[in-house]
């Protein structure tokens, strides 16, 4: 078991170690999200490199592609090592580059895993995620089929993506969840009720696109004046913030290269003083 956390720890759904600083494995497929990789060494170097360097939490998604990521990633880990947990997700279908379409139908859901479970190579899904709440279907029937799959030993824990408080409680009535994922980054707080929520439940909170520094990066940004304080990049300091921000927070950022990987992960190192965090608090968009 890993003794050093990559961020520091958060025991997943009370019984799964895991560093707080994870990768996110989206961007590892083609342009639009769909099909393979035009380097697809590269995306496996990531991978590889990603684990080397201590992360233990990798997520992705069946649409991802689709298949693409999860296939990758069983290429480039298999067999895994016992600390790594991989969390999946299920909700989507795909009719091209960049298009999404929610499907909650319970047949559809119980499909998907099954085929994560061929292509990541694995007994069981520590984490399944519904990627998006269909609303044309009964919540309870979307959990319900994961709740199934969960007591024949196919998954482990249940989480959410993109909801509300609301949403949140509404399936808490239905199935314990253990995580919540939204977009969620320094400039972008619209998800700050759900993310105290989250806190005050134990609960994960997964935020994806965590760094969008955007002209936060010019010298004369707080930013860029945190970084040069610290003698790192503005990517580190966003990623360091969000993980000094709250002890749910398990930012996940993605990348195609190597270096850009080893530059994100680099955040793990870096400590915020109490100062220079309620500066970077103070930016709003």
């Amino acid at each position: 078991m890993t003794e050093n956390f990559l961020g520091g720890r958060f025991d997943l759904g009370g019984d799964l170690p895991i560093g707080r600083l994870g990768y996110g494995a989206m961007q590892i497929t083609g342009p639009g999200v769909w099909d393979w990789p035009a380097d697809r060494a590269g995306a496996l170097a990531v991978l590889r490199r990603a684990v080397e360097l201590g992360v233990t939490f990798i997520d992705t998604a069946d649409s991802y592609g689709p298949l693409v990521s999860e296939l990758l990633i069983a290429e480039a880990l298999h067999p895994y090592r016992d600390d790594l947990v991989i969390a999946t997700k299920a909700g989507f279908t795909r009719q091209g580059p960049g298009q999404w379409t929610e499907c909650g139908r319970p047949e559809y859901l119980t499909q998907q895993v099954e085929l994560s479970l061929r292509h990541l190579r694995l007994d069981h899904i520590d984490l399944i995620q519904l990627h998006r709440i269909d609303p044309a279907v009964p919540l309870a029937d979307q959990l319900g089929a994961f709740v199934e799959l969960r007591e024949a030993g196919k998954v482990k824990h249940i989480g959410l993506s993109e909801v509300s408080v609301a949403e949140l409680e509404q399936a808490r009535q239905i199935t314990p969840i253990v995580s919540v994922q939204n977009r969620y980054n320094l400039i972008d707080r619209g998800s700050e009720e759900l993310l105290d929520h989250a806190a005050k439940e134990n609960i994960a909170f997964i935020p994806w696109f965590p760094i969008a520094t955007g002209d936060l990066t010019k010298p004369d940004s707080p930013v860029a004046a945190v970084a040069a304080e610290l003698g790192a990049t503005p990517a580190q300091v966003a990623l360091a913030w969000l993980l000094k921000r709250s002890p749910v927070m398990l930012p996940i950022p993605g990348t195609k290269t190597v270096s850009h990987l080893e530059d994100n992960l680099g955040a793990a190192t870096v400590e915020l003083s109490d100062k220079q965090f309620a500066a970077l608090d103070a930016i709003r968009d």
